[in-house]
């Protein structure tokens, strides 16, 4: 919680300042915000909704009396632990290049005709599919083991830079299993690079998916 200017944070200026809002500047602007902080190891940090302003300490103060009980429930879910979030996209072009050595087994013993090596390629991309599938899912619950509560968004919801997104999920994990769950994502990380899979890794993050209700 900080004071902020009235003439710049008032309704209006806020009205004003949403029509002409660079989302992109925001965030980096906000995680820059959060990354300047994480030397800060309160017991638990309770993110509040953008642009929640308060035009006295009275007001802020009140609101927190009000929300006690709920206030009281998410420190005791969330203290002591920090959001981290997974995101694994396939990188069609290596994913290929890993896939050849099966492509190219599956075409030699079906022939090399054309239709022959037309069906090779629908296997393969069939199976290539599959294991995505089963790669995304053992990483999933092998975090979650690490986890207290974890979180997976469809993966269709957030647009990936370089390839499909197969996975977006964030992790409520204890600070005492935060080596451990780092170990862990590295590890899979060079694994699966191998078969062509980008995984990313952020945080510590405040609990912004574990707050809501």
């Amino acid at each position: 919680m900080a004071d902020v200017p009235l003439a710049r944070y008032g309704e209006a200026a806020i009205e004003r300042g949403l029509s002409d809002l660079d989302v992109g500047v925001a965030r980096r602007r906000g995680a820059r915000t959060v990354s300047s902080n994480r030397s800060s190891r309160a017991t638990a940090v309770l993110p509040m909704k953008l642009l929640t302003i308060f035009n006295s300490d009275d007001r802020a103060v009140e609101h927190v009396r009000g929300d006690r009980a709920r206030l009281d429930a998410l420190v005791k879910r969330v203290g002591n632990h920090d959001e981290w979030g997974v995101r694994v996209m396939l990188n069609p072009p290596r994913a290929a290049t890993a896939a050849a050595p099966r492509l190219g087994a599956a075409a030699a013993r079906s022939g090399i005709a054309y239709l022959s090596r037309k069906k090779a390629q629908r296997d393969a991309s069939v199976e290539l599919a599959e294991r995505a599938r089963e790669a995304v899912a053992a990483l999933y619950d092998e975090l979650s083991a690490q986890a207290r509560v974890a979180r997976r968004r469809a993966a269709s919801e957030l647009p990936a830079p370089s390839g499909p997104l197969l996975l977006d999920a964030a992790f409520l994990v204890p600070r005492s299993r935060a080596k451990r769950f780092q170990a862990i994502a590295a590890r899979e990380a060079r694994s699966m690079s191998r078969d062509g899979y980008e995984l990313m890794l952020t945080g510590p993050w405040p609990p912004y998916t574990f707050v809501q209700d």
